[in-house]
């Protein structure tokens, strides 16, 4: 398994366009910069096809410190969500 990160993410994009890596990396941080902006205002993002991303709530629950074996509270927060959409659920049957 290869490790397909962001640079290599805007190298493979920049290869199969006419765009520069420059403009392909601006692409991509503007897109995950509004991404964030909009689910961080409890918006629902969906890129039709490939997936939505969405703020989650959790409760506020105990759990153990695995080291020393005490309770410890975890306090309620938000997290991000990730649902895959149905052309991608399909494509990585």
């Amino acid at each position: 398994m290869v490790n397909f990160n962001k640079d290599t993410l805007v190298e493979a994009i920049a290869g199969t366009t006419n765009l520069s890596k420059k403009d392909v990396a601006a692409v991509i941080e503007a897109m995950t910069d509004k991404i964030t902006e909009e689910i961080r205002k409890g918006n629902k993002v969906t890129l039709t096809g490939f997936g939505s991303f969405r703020i989650s709530k959790r409760e506020a629950r105990e759990g153990i410190n695995p080291q020393t074996k005490e309770r410890i509270k975890i306090p309620a927060m938000s997290v991000a969500k990730f649902t895959a959409g149905k052309t991608l659920k399909e494509a990585v049957k």
